[in-house]
């Protein structure tokens, strides 16, 4: 009977360990008088090795995949965590062990989502949490290796600020942050994007109906789809002034041809079969397009308004770069990259990937929901 199912990712951080111990000191501060002064690699650091080895130790022994995997977890981030935390205030001084240990712990992690990966959970809740947690490890790790480099090679803040950096800022400019979305997000995006889709999907029903439409507006929509935002939102700021007005406007540029040409497409989905069958049934031409071509044209339709989801959020964006009230995230970026303050910068990309996250999460929703009959939905 075997008591050991190694894996050559954990294999690979004990040998990773092993040569980091050999290299000797995990940074250049810890041979100077700072090691003595209460530098913390120095109660440590081989707490972090020891992290290291008995996760993976424990996860090759043969226990649950969940056990092994919930140890992997607590190795690699808790060996992640104080490495990250010995490194600051003291940016700059990593030497190669540092690395060593932080790319053996990234090791364990992989390892850790190698497990989860494999699990069937019989519970549904069970499932839905795996398909959260796995992609969050992805993520965290990101972070983990952006914070790592940007405080253990010493880049400037001013450069590229480390994610904790980021976080303070927008823990401490929330009332900022939040004027600043309800300017571009809840005002300009959204009333753009629903007055873009709207038009879009009507127009596209026109062009269905009456085929002189069609054959004019598409070559028109792909020339239109190829302007510059750059170029139209100053026209549109100088039409409709520096309000959130001129901002919906580019938006409604930006997403209406998307829609357009996605339903038009959608429209001919439906089989022949299906339509000689509604003609047999004597249906008029409405009754064809909502009973049969618009349930078929609908993953073209929800696949427009996801594309649009991220386009009216850029849209917005980039338009209050041309002129804008003293508010929004567009102003907001282009004031603070003037005044070299990054980290607020960054604080409202990463407030304007969040918001986009959830505005496409919330439409691909809507759409599981609408298109549950489809091979594609009912194949997840």
């Amino acid at each position: 009977m075997r008591w050991f199912s190694p894996s050559w990712q954990v294999v690979l951080a004990v040998l990773l360990c092993i040569l980091a111990a050999v290299l000797g000191p995990v940074t250049t501060a810890e041979t100077t008088e700072q090691a003595a002064a209460g530098y913390p690699f120095a109660e440590t650091k081989s707490f972090v090795f020891d992290l290291i080895l008995v996760a993976g130790a424990i996860s090759m022994a043969r226990i649950p995949p969940i056990a092994a995997a919930l140890v992997l977890f607590v190795g690699a981030h808790g060996a992640a965590w104080l490495l990250l935390s010995g490194i600051a205030g003291f940016e700059g001084t990593a030497r190669a062990p540092f690395y060593l240990l932080l790319a053996a712990a990234w090791l364990l992690a992989w390892r850790c989502v190698t497990l989860l990966s494999g699990l069937q959970p019989a519970a549904r809740w069970a499932r839905v949490l795996l398909r959260l947690v796995i992609p969050a490890i992805f993520g965290l790790w990101l972070l983990i290796f952006w914070e790592a480099i940007t405080r253990g090679a010493g880049i400037p803040f001013i450069l590229l600020p480390p994610p904790s950096a980021v976080g303070a800022r927008i823990a401490n400019s929330l009332p900022i942050l939040a004027a600043d979305v309800r300017q571009t997000i809840f005002k300009a995006a959204l009333a753009g994007y629903a007055m873009g889709c709207a038009a879009g999907f009507v127009v596209a029903i026109l062009a269905d109906r009456f085929g002189f439409l069609r054959r004019g507006l598409m070559p028109i929509g792909n020339l239109v789809s190829a302007l510059p935002i750059i170029g139209v939102a100053p026209i549109m700021v100088m039409w409709f002034g520096f309000g959130w007005e001129s901002k919906a406007a580019v938006v409604v540029i930006m997403t209406f041809f998307p829609m357009l040409v996605n339903t038009v497409a959608g429209l001919t989905a439906s089989g022949h079969m299906e339509r000689d069958l509604m003609r047999t049934y004597a249906s008029s031409y409405w009754q064809t397009l909502f009973k049969l071509r618009l349930p078929a044209a609908a993953p073209f339709i929800f696949n427009a308004l996801k594309i649009n989801s991220t386009l009216a959020l850029i849209g917005a964006i980039v338009a209050e770069f041309f002129g804008t009230p003293v508010v929004g995230m567009g102003f907001r970026i282009s004031t603070e990259v003037g005044r070299m303050n990054i980290d607020m910068v960054w604080a409202e990309i990463a407030v304007a990937a969040l918001a986009g996250s959830v505005f496409y999460g919330v439409v691909a929703l809507f759409e599981r929901a609408a298109t549950f009959w489809h091979p594609s939905v009912r194949g997840g």
